[in-house]
């Protein structure tokens, strides 16, 4: 499903005009996104959590070369289902 799929899914569903379906839906994406940037975590009840996981710095090797490098510490974005939709 696209973005632009689930904006006529929220516009079916909702009774939404397509323009206000557009501007909920990356409303909702756009919030989740800052929320993540400063570290909180975002639970929706019978979906998942959305939450930050800390990559802690290791060592890889090129794969062309052979040559160890450094790979710096990072954070990425992760989803954790809730039990409701692991179920279905």
């Amino acid at each position: 499903m696209t973005k632009a799929d689930l904006i006529e899914k929220v516009t079916e569903k909702a009774g939404f005009t397509r323009a206000d379906a557009e501007k909920a839906t990356n409303a909702l994406v756009e919030s989740i996104i800052e929320a993540l940037k400063t570290g909180e975590n975002i639970t929706l009840q019978g979906f998942g959590t959305f939450k930050v996981k800390d990559r802690p710095a290791r060592k890889a090797r090129n794969p062309r070369t052979g040559e160890e490098i450094n790979v710096p510490a990072s954070k990425s974005a992760a989803f954790s289902p809730a039990n409701t939709l692991k179920k279905f």
